[in-house]
């Protein structure tokens, strides 16, 4: 996962709101004859501490062929990190998993400046839905507010 500044997701390290402002590039070791979904989330919405809103979807590509991004049909456009204020270090984790078939969903898109069906995500069901099993990718930063909301 690389960011146009240069900036890549390295399991873990801390980046700011404002250095994942942008959709990144994400790549992967895939069969070009397969499918992948993509996703990316934040398990810590809104703390660690109280993670009421559950997983936080920040963004959700299908049907993704091999690993061109743009060529899926997104479902959640890019929302970068954005931790309210004093609420600590939060998880954005990106997953990416090979399909065992195209998904045919009937779900409108989440627009990048819209909250509607963000919170209270559930990767592990939609995965289980979709038929997804375990990802075949997985990498993640950590964030903190900055001033500045994703």
């Amino acid at each position: 996962v690389k960011y146009s500044s240069g900036l890549e997701v390295k399991f873990g390290n801390e980046l700011t709101p404002t250095q994942v402002k942008t959709k990144p590039v994400v790549d992967w070791p895939a069969d070009n004859s397969s499918h992948y979904t993509l996703v990316m989330t934040d398990p810590d919405a809104p703390s660690r501490e109280d993670p009421m809103f559950g997983q936080y979807k920040h963004w959700l590509v299908i049907n993704i062929p091999g690993n061109n991004v743009a060529k899926g049909r997104t479902l959640a456009k890019y929302k970068g990190s954005g931790p309210p204020q004093g609420t600590g270090l939060h998880r954005y984790i990106f997953l990416v998993y090979k399909q065992p078939e195209i998904i045919n969903s009937t779900e409108a898109t989440v627009a990048s400046d819209s909250l509607t069906g963000r919170p209270f995500f559930k990767v592990r069901e939609f995965a289980k839905t979709n038929n997804l099993g375990e990802p075949a990718a997985v990498n993640y930063f950590q964030a903190k507010f900055d001033g500045t909301l994703g």
